[in-house]
């Protein structure tokens, strides 16, 4: 059994992968005392053999991590790194590690499930947009603010821009709160459907898109094109990440 981490920009996902199944899952948001949290669920678990994991988020919180896993198993976390090529994807950035390695892992969970040629996207705090061919060539892509992050941005660089209560999506807004959260929606949408349009002659015409992220059910019934919900996409890229490499190292 392997113990998977998503360390992501809002929350801490979890999985024990025993074979090719999640047995077990969870999820604490940072303002959680991580360590603590974690190390008294995980003393009720099944003792994995390996502990892998991925990070978008700083040092401390990744120790935090790390330590929780070894009072826990007596394991030290592997953090996979963003690389040039694994799982047969190949990234397209010259530099590599500057591609988010969440970004990395959903490419490799993609092609490993037969989704390629496809656009990838995810709407979380980010919004980040991914073409993947079907040979697994990532062709690059787009990073924009995720529609909540929108909203914050405009309410903190105003001051009369300040509405009492989360606004609905609308066609046509009537007040300020449906202003600003159908405009910051729609936005995101309209930059996937967009990102859709310029890469799909690339992609041979009929590219399966997907959508994943925390706010991605949100976000599905407001683009112009059809697509895949397709959640945990980081566990199930690390699902193939740590069947395929079984080194027990940090990897760079």
């Amino acid at each position: 059994m392997i113990l998977l981490l998503d360390l992501g920009n809002t929350r801490l996902k979890f999985a024990l992968l025993d074979g090719t199944t999640f047995t077990h899952r969870g999820a604490f948001g940072w303002d959680a005392d991580i360590a603590h949290e974690l190390a008294a669920l995980w003393a009720a678990w099944p003792t994995p053999t390996r502990v892998v994991g991925a990070s978008v988020v700083d040092s401390a919180r990744e120790t935090a991590v790390d330590v929780a896993a070894r009072k826990a198993f007596g394991l030290k976390a592997e953090w996979v790194r963003t690389p040039a090529q694994a799982c047969g994807v190949t990234n397209a950035y010259a530099e590599p590690q500057r591609l988010g390695v969440d970004r990395f892992l959903a490419l490799v969970d993609a092609h490993a499930a037969g989704r390629s040629p496809c656009v990838l996207a995810s709407v979380g705090t980010a919004l980040t947009l991914d073409a993947l061919d079907a040979e697994g060539r990532h062709l690059g892509g787009w990073i924009a603010p995720g529609p909540l992050l929108m909203q914050q941005s405009v309410l903190g660089a105003t001051v009369q821009v300040r509405p009492s209560a989360a606004g609905n999506v609308r066609d046509l807004a009537d007040n300020t709160a449906d202003g600003l959260a159908s405009g910051c929606w729609q936005a995101c949408a309209a930059l996937v459907d967009r990102f859709v349009e310029r890469s799909r002659d690339t992609l041979g015409g009929h590219p399966t898109v997907t959508l994943g992220g925390g706010d991605a059910a949100v976000l599905a019934p407001l683009l112009e094109n059809e697509v895949m919900l397709v959640p945990d996409t980081v566990l199930r890229g690390l699902a193939v990440w740590a069947t395929v490499h079984t080194a027990t190292v940090d990897i760079a």
